[in-house]
């Protein structure tokens, strides 16, 4: 980001279109400044009588801090509840206005992310299948990075072997 021109440099511009007559247009050719700051140097001194220059960045407030606990409820009710659900809720209920990114930079600041985890996830696979043994896991975690082809062939495997011995199926 670039700093401030110089004072003396604004005052030179805005004594010449002021003082002289001299347009913006030709004051900014003349001092080497660009158009725009010519103008608006010049507009802030007809508009507030101050050369001085204006404030530059400094700290945003957090304009969703003042609704921290009523977010924070609303994410403990609903844990895997969208960001964007989220923005439109305060919008129904408090008349506030958030955009998805305020409100993902808002959740980051407070700890809270929405990354994708596999401990955050449903699981995948069916309810009998996680009771099954550490080897049959450990087949299912190999067939899960597999193509669709091995899959299949997988699966008529285990079906053979469950045709054969249908009252164990915790056998290998």
């Amino acid at each position: 980001m670039g700093g401030s021109y110089s004072q003396d440099l604004r005052d030179r511009v805005i004594d010449a279109v002021v003082r002289e007559g001299m347009s913006r247009r030709a004051a900014e050719a003349r001092f080497g400044v660009s158009e725009s700051a010519a103008i608006k140097w010049v507009a802030r001194f007809l508009q507030s009588g101050s050369r001085a220059s204006g404030k530059m960045g400094g700290h945003k407030r957090v304009k969703l801090a003042s609704h921290r606990a009523f977010l924070e409820r609303l994410r403990a009710e609903k844990p895997d509840i969208t960001l964007q659900a989220l923005c439109d809720q305060p919008l129904d209920e408090h008349g506030l206005k958030a955009d998805a990114s305020v409100m993902s930079r808002f959740f980051r600041r407070i700890g809270v992310t929405f990354k994708k985890r596999r401990s955050s996830r449903a699981p995948a696979v069916p309810a009998q299948i996680l009771t099954r043994s550490q080897s049959d896991r450990a087949g299912l975690r190999q067939a899960q990075n597999t193509p669709t082809k091995s899959l299949r062939a997988i699966n008529r495997r285990r079906q053979r072997r469950n045709r054969k011995n249908p009252d164990d199926l915790h056998a290998r």
